[in-house]
């Protein structure tokens, strides 16, 4: 029994899907112990995409993975009745709506991060007790006890999380923010290539996906990718397996969209529906 590329190609394919949709369940456990710390009196609903914004816009971009992967490959052109194209439409916007509210999170949570306050003169980690935490990354704080406090950190200036039992020293501080940055910055560029995206299978729709347009659609998707695949890279240098593994699947998947867009554009043109190369 011989099992045809084309069904290895698929399973595959939905395999990393499978994998983007448990990430959904580590963020959340991540951004939950998070939250028990930067917020001690709980999370309030205004404060829910600022504290569970990784979280959120993991469901919304795998719901709208799912969306691209039924419009450019499962479903056929005699599916699409007005009820599916109105239904598929009525989940994208939704799905959008929750990116752009958890972009905005992230970009609340870098701001968070610049509200820290200098700890008293003297203070240090020992002589903090229990109830102080440490910050040891982005969302992960851990209890100061006496057998670890002198583990953390021997700098002599401890910055303080506004409205938290929580310090870091400088370099901490420094590459939080960092994370926060890369945070705001790969949310945005998803946006930005989701949007390129919309207009090519807009575009192949109309069988109008040629010649200029899409070389300039191609060359912003490769600037927009390299972007992405060097925010996939420094969260592996910075120990962040989470972010690192759910960045390099979601470059996967839409490496597998791109190429049901293609695959799109080969059947049209097989199907003598694309334009002459004279009207390029």
């Amino acid at each position: 029994m011989t099992i045809s590329r084309p069904v290895i190609f698929k399973a595959f394919k939905y395999a990393v899907y499978a994998f983007l949709a448990m990430n959904i369940y580590w963020f959340f456990i991540e951004e939950h112990a998070a939250s028990a710390v930067q917020f001690p009196d709980g999370v309030a609903l205004s404060q829910l995409f600022e504290a569970y914004a990784s979280t959120i816009d993991t469901l919304a971009w795998v719901v709208l993975l799912l969306m691209f992967e039924l419009e450019t490959s499962v479903l056929e052109d005699r599916h699409f009745t007005r009820w599916v194209a109105w239904s598929l439409q009525a989940v994208r916007i939704a799905c959008y709506a929750l990116i752009v509210r958890a972009f905005v999170g992230y970009v609340e949570n870098l701001l968070f991060f610049d509200g820290v306050a200098l700890l008293g003169a003297g203070a240090d980690l020992c002589s903090l007790g229990d109830a102080w935490t440490y910050a040891v990354d982005l969302d992960e704080y851990v209890t100061i006890t006496a057998a670890n406090c002198a583990t953390f950190s021997a700098a002599a200036a401890l910055y303080q999380f506004p409205g938290m039992l929580a310090v870091v020293d400088s370099q901490g501080l420094f590459d939080i923010r960092a994370l926060a940055w890369v945070d705001v910055i790969n949310a945005g560029v998803w946006l930005l290539v989701v949007l390129v995206l919309e207009f090519d299978v807009r575009l192949q729709e109309k069988n109008r996906l040629e010649g200029t347009v899409l070389r300039i659609s191609n060359t912003l998707k490769f600037i927009f990718y390299t972007i992405l695949l060097l925010a996939a890279v420094y969260w592996g240098i910075k120990g962040d397996f989470v972010d690192f593994w759910d960045a390099f699947l979601w470059l996967v998947a839409f490496f597998f969209i791109e190429m049901n867009v293609v695959e799109w554009r080969h059947e049209a043109a097989e199907a003598g529906t694309l334009p002459p190369a004279t009207s390029r």
